[in-house]
């Protein structure tokens, strides 16, 4: 009955310990994973941490640049304000010197337009077209005339000199401040890209660590379940020594047993006057009967 038990707990083991070795091969492959994942985790936070740099460096160019900008717009529109000044300047100044000759040069300019436009969008017969271009060509003239005077002007050729140069600083500063916030904006959309970056790669991160999480408990259950097997074989095991132990000492009694009833076969022989051997009394000396 016994060796049958043994048998069968023997079965019982080895059934065990291959649940227990699938089990330990699954947390192990758990863990492998989880480890994996924690390193490509680890790698991308190197790159966050790098992205943030390059962000907080894009932006402070970013800044400088829109700060430059701010400072090159406030002197453009300083130039821009004298440029204002000096033509409300040269304006009086052709004012003052067309009155002086009698001649108004800014009606005669309205009125050269209106004549234009009034020959470019009115139908006429071919001689009121003629002498309406008669008219307008009397007024350039006239206007030629006027300016050609206006210029012999020293304090208006000197207004007029100045005006070229600041419409040229203007448009000189202009450009610099559209080169600068050329610049800005670029940062801007580096910064803008980066950020698209980040985002990314943060939500790449969280969502490995969520795995990561969700792969530890996991493990940490395959693993409850091969500790589980590991006790039930080492109660199988201690069982098994039990029960061989016990059959040991069935053994070892009985052949004590045996001995004691040879012995005392042997004593009542030498009772009895009979010869005994060297064997014998080496079996009564043992029994503790001589």
């Amino acid at each position: 009955m016994d060796a049958e038990s043994i048998k069968t707990m023997r079965k019982d083991k080895n059934d065990l310990q291959q649940k227990a070795n699938e089990f330990k091969k699954k947390r192990d492959m758990l863990h492998e994973k989880s480890k994996n994942m924690a390193k490509e985790r680890d790698e991308l936070n190197v790159k966050i941490r790098k992205i943030r740099n390059q962000i907080s460096e894009t932006k402070k160019r970013r800044d400088d640049y829109n700060e430059r900008v701010k400072h090159a717009k406030e002197q453009r529109n300083g130039i821009l304000k004298n440029h204002f000044d000096l033509k409300k300047k040269i304006k009086d100044l052709e004012r003052d010197k067309s009155s002086a000759l009698g001649v108004n040069l800014n009606k005669l300019k309205q009125n050269l337009r209106k004549l234009e436009n009034e020959q470019m969008t009115q139908p006429m017969s071919p001689d009121k077209e003629k002498k309406l271009i008669e008219t307008i060509k009397d007024i350039h003239m006239k206007i030629k005339e006027q300016e050609e005077e206006l210029n012999k002007d020293p304090k208006l050729k000197k207004a007029l000199e100045e005006k070229k140069i600041l419409k040229q600083k203007a448009e000189k500063q202009h450009e610099i401040v559209e080169k600068i916030a050329k610049k800005a904006q670029e940062e801007h959309q580096s910064m803008v890209e980066l950020l698209g970056q980040l985002d990314n790669l943060i939500k790449r991160t969280t969502e490995i660590q969520e795995n990561i999480v969700t792969t530890k408990i996991e493990a940490d259950a395959v693993h409850k379940e091969f500790i589980n097997y590991v006790n039930s074989i080492h109660e199988l095991e201690k069982k098994i020594v039990a029960i061989e132990k016990k059959k040991d000492q069935k053994k070892k009694m009985a052949t004590v047993s045996a001995a004691k009833r040879e012995a005392y076969e042997i004593y009542e022989r030498f009772k009895k006057g009979e010869k005994l051997s060297t064997e014998d009394l080496m079996i009564l000396q043992k029994a503790g009967l001589l």
